[in-house]
Protein backbone atom coordinates (compact mmCIF):
# COMPACT_ATOMS: atom_id res chain seq x y z
CA UNK A 1 0.00 0.00 0.00
CA UNK A 2 1.68 3.57 -1.00
CA UNK A 3 0.58 5.95 1.41
CA UNK A 4 3.96 8.05 0.27
CA UNK A 5 1.46 11.07 -1.09
CA UNK A 6 -1.66 10.59 1.00
CA UNK A 7 -2.52 13.46 2.90
CA UNK A 8 -5.24 13.90 5.20
CA UNK A 9 -6.16 17.88 6.32
CA UNK A 10 -7.84 18.19 9.95
CA UNK A 11 -9.68 20.76 10.14
CA UNK A 12 -10.55 21.54 13.96
CA UNK A 13 -10.23 24.94 15.62
CA UNK A 14 -9.48 23.61 19.36
CA UNK A 15 -5.63 22.38 19.53
CA UNK A 16 -6.46 19.79 21.80
CA UNK A 17 -8.65 17.96 19.51
CA UNK A 18 -6.34 18.39 17.19
CA UNK A 19 -3.91 16.63 18.85
CA UNK A 20 -5.92 13.59 20.05
CA UNK A 21 -6.60 13.21 16.78
CA UNK A 22 -3.02 13.26 15.14
CA UNK A 23 -2.31 10.97 17.84
CA UNK A 24 -5.02 8.40 16.33
CA UNK A 25 -3.96 8.56 13.14
CA UNK A 26 -0.11 8.13 13.36
CA UNK A 27 -0.33 5.45 16.39
CA UNK A 28 -1.95 3.55 13.55
CA UNK A 29 -0.78 5.15 10.05
CA UNK A 30 2.74 6.58 10.92
CA UNK A 31 3.73 7.46 7.26
CA UNK A 32 0.47 9.92 6.52
CA UNK A 33 0.83 12.88 6.20
CA UNK A 34 -1.35 15.10 8.40
CA UNK A 35 -2.30 19.10 7.76
CA UNK A 36 -4.07 20.93 10.17
CA UNK A 37 -6.34 23.86 9.51
CA UNK A 38 -6.91 26.39 12.49
CA UNK A 39 -10.28 27.36 10.54
CA UNK A 40 -12.67 26.73 7.79
CA UNK A 41 -10.83 29.27 5.11
CA UNK A 42 -7.36 27.58 6.36
CA UNK A 43 -8.79 24.11 4.87
CA UNK A 44 -10.33 26.04 1.77
CA UNK A 45 -6.94 27.80 1.22
CA UNK A 46 -5.06 23.93 1.61
CA UNK A 47 -7.51 22.31 -0.67
CA UNK A 48 -6.84 24.96 -3.32
CA UNK A 49 -3.18 24.65 -3.45
CA UNK A 50 -2.49 21.16 -1.93
CA UNK A 51 -3.57 17.88 -4.59
CA UNK A 52 -2.35 15.47 -2.67
CA UNK A 53 -5.30 15.81 0.13
CA UNK A 54 -7.17 12.57 -0.41
CA UNK A 55 -9.42 12.75 2.77
CA UNK A 56 -10.87 15.49 4.87
CA UNK A 57 -12.21 15.78 8.77
CA UNK A 58 -13.60 18.68 9.14
CA UNK A 59 -15.31 20.23 12.22
CA UNK A 60 -18.54 22.11 11.82
CA UNK A 61 -18.00 25.00 14.51
CA UNK A 62 -14.80 26.89 13.98
CA UNK A 63 -14.06 30.73 13.44
CA UNK A 64 -13.80 32.69 10.31
CA UNK A 65 -15.79 30.23 8.28
CA UNK A 66 -17.63 27.36 9.73
CA UNK A 67 -17.06 23.31 8.34
CA UNK A 68 -20.83 23.87 6.30
CA UNK A 69 -19.25 26.65 3.89
CA UNK A 70 -15.89 25.25 3.76
CA UNK A 71 -17.19 22.36 2.54
CA UNK A 72 -19.74 23.81 0.06
CA UNK A 73 -16.45 25.39 -1.28
CA UNK A 74 -14.00 22.75 -1.07
CA UNK A 75 -16.55 20.49 -3.03
CA UNK A 76 -16.39 23.16 -5.84
CA UNK A 77 -12.96 23.03 -6.42
CA UNK A 78 -13.05 18.78 -5.90
CA UNK A 79 -16.50 17.47 -6.13
CA UNK A 80 -14.47 13.76 -5.02
CA UNK A 81 -12.87 14.80 -2.10
CA UNK A 82 -14.22 12.87 0.77
CA UNK A 83 -15.22 14.82 3.83
CA UNK A 84 -16.16 13.98 7.01
CA UNK A 85 -18.28 15.85 9.51
CA UNK A 86 -16.67 16.21 12.92
CA UNK A 87 -18.56 17.70 15.72
CA UNK A 88 -20.27 18.06 19.10
CA UNK A 89 -23.91 18.13 17.37
CA UNK A 90 -25.16 14.99 17.25
CA UNK A 91 -29.11 15.55 16.46
CA UNK A 92 -30.83 14.04 13.97
CA UNK A 93 -30.91 17.39 11.73
CA UNK A 94 -27.18 17.56 12.12
CA UNK A 95 -26.96 14.79 10.66
CA UNK A 96 -29.26 15.10 7.60
CA UNK A 97 -27.71 19.08 6.85
CA UNK A 98 -23.64 17.71 7.05
CA UNK A 99 -25.32 14.98 4.87
CA UNK A 100 -26.78 17.29 2.19
CA UNK A 101 -23.41 19.84 2.49
CA UNK A 102 -21.33 16.67 1.02
CA UNK A 103 -20.00 14.82 3.64
CA UNK A 104 -19.76 11.58 3.39
CA UNK A 105 -19.78 10.36 7.19
CA UNK A 106 -20.68 11.99 10.10
CA UNK A 107 -18.69 11.56 13.33
CA UNK A 108 -19.45 12.75 16.87
CA UNK A 109 -17.34 14.03 19.26
CA UNK A 110 -16.24 12.14 21.58
CA UNK A 111 -14.60 10.73 18.42
CA UNK A 112 -15.13 6.82 18.26
CA UNK A 113 -11.75 5.55 17.50
CA UNK A 114 -12.86 2.06 15.45
CA UNK A 115 -15.20 4.22 13.20
CA UNK A 116 -12.54 7.14 12.66
CA UNK A 117 -9.68 5.10 11.93
CA UNK A 118 -12.19 2.78 9.46
CA UNK A 119 -13.08 5.87 7.79
CA UNK A 120 -9.12 6.26 6.96
CA UNK A 121 -8.59 2.73 6.15
CA UNK A 122 -11.50 2.38 3.35
CA UNK A 123 -10.43 6.14 1.88
CA UNK A 124 -6.45 4.69 1.59
CA UNK A 125 -5.41 3.75 -1.66
CA UNK A 126 -5.73 0.22 -2.62
CA UNK A 127 -2.86 -2.26 -2.21
CA UNK A 128 -3.48 -3.65 -5.64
Amino acid sequence: MNTNNFKILVAEDEEINFLYIDILIKKEYPHLQIIHAKNGQEAVDFCKSDAQIKLVFMDIKMPVMNGYEATNLIKKLNNHLPIVALTAYSTDDDKKQAMQTGFIDFLTKPINKKKFLTIIKDNLPSSN
